[in-house]
Order: C-alpha cells, then structure tokens, then sequence
C-alpha cells in the first residue's frame, strides 16, 4: 500500500479494478480546505486516459512492474509479435496496448511493461524519438516559407506526418513517438 506522496510519473496502481499508469500528477495545496492531488491516469488495458482527483493521504494499491526489452518482428493478424532479446522467446501484442504501432519499424528495441505478479503484458513503450526515412512527399513550393508551413510527409512504415517545406524524399527525420510529430532533420 502507498499513498499519494508515493506518486510519480510512471507509477502503475491499481484503481476502480484496472491497472492505470500515472502520467502526471499535482500535489496541491489550497489556503482553505484539505489538500489533493489532481492526476492524469492512463489505462493500461485500453489506452484511455482519465482526469482524477485523490485526497492526499489516500491509501493506493501499486503494482509491481518489471520492465523487460524486446525485439519488434511483424505484425498480421493476430497482433504485433516480438522476441525477447535476453532469452529469445515471442510474444504478440494488441495494438491498443502499444504507444505508437505506426512509427514501429522491424527490428526496432522496445520497452515492454510486465505486471510482475501476474507475468502479464501491460503496455509497450517506444523511446522517445525514432528516425524514420521519408518515402514519399510532395515538393515544397519556394516562396511558401515566410510562415511555419507544412506538407504531409509519409514514412518507411507508412505513418503520415506533418512535415516542414525544405523536407524531401529520401531524408532521415526523427519523429517525437509522443505525439507523432516532425521534430528534425537528421545528418546522415
């Protein structure tokens, strides 16, 4: 059992039946009335993120985690298969569970959160940027950049993203697995 002084992002509790994930959390403190902590929660059965309020000093069930490293191989369909890179046994994924399926490419290194007590897949996390080669796009028209203009850029595993004018097919560009979106160009 921990309270909410115990929370931190990433932090994985057990709340209303469902394993969620902390993704931020605001310990605050009013001139008049208790104090609380405004959270944001993530599901880590469907990806849905929920706003929620606790009392400070509530008492909250953690879930022991174990953080393992896997190799991401293809996906069909019965889900996304990956090899574990320590003793090289597979496991497919629902896309639901992935932060961002469409930026995956094969052979990529992921984070996979396991519930340690129950040996069960919880979410998977790509790092935090992924360079990705450009396959097709228009070409930007000169003149157009007296304004933060973009154009439709699509990528080697065949996302769509929001990319700056001067891009073109062919150039490595990395992409914040966040939000999905453009964040620079890359040197070869």
């Amino acid at each position: 059992m921990a309270t909410t002084s115990d929370f931190r992002n990433g932090l994985c509790i057990e709340f209303n039946g469902n394993p969620w994930r902390i993704v931020e959390f605001q310990h605050v403190k009013p001139g008049k009335g208790p104090a609380f902590v405004r959270t944001k929660l993530k599901n880590l059965n469907n990806g849905k993120v929920l706003d929620n309020t606790f009392t400070a000093g509530v008492k909250i069930d953690v879930i022991r985690v174990e953080n393992r490293t896997y190799q991401y191989l293809y996906n069909d369909d019965s889900g996304y298969h990956f090899m574990n890179m320590d003793d090289y046994t597979q496991i497919f994924l629902n896309k639901e569970i992935i932060n961002a399926p469409e930026l995956m490419k094969e052979g990529a290194t992921v984070d996979v959160v396991f519930n340690a007590d129950e040996e069960m897949p919880l979410t998977c996390e790509l790092p935090a940027a992924v360079v990705l080669e450009v396959t097709h796009t228009e070409p930007g028209l000169k003149g157009n950049t007296a304004t933060n203009a973009t154009k439709p850029a699509t990528v080697e595993t065949g996302a769509i993203i929001n990319v700056p004018l001067f891009i073109n097919e062919g150039d490595k560009i990395k992409i914040d697995t966040s939000n999905g979106s453009y964040k620079e160009r890359v040197k070869e």
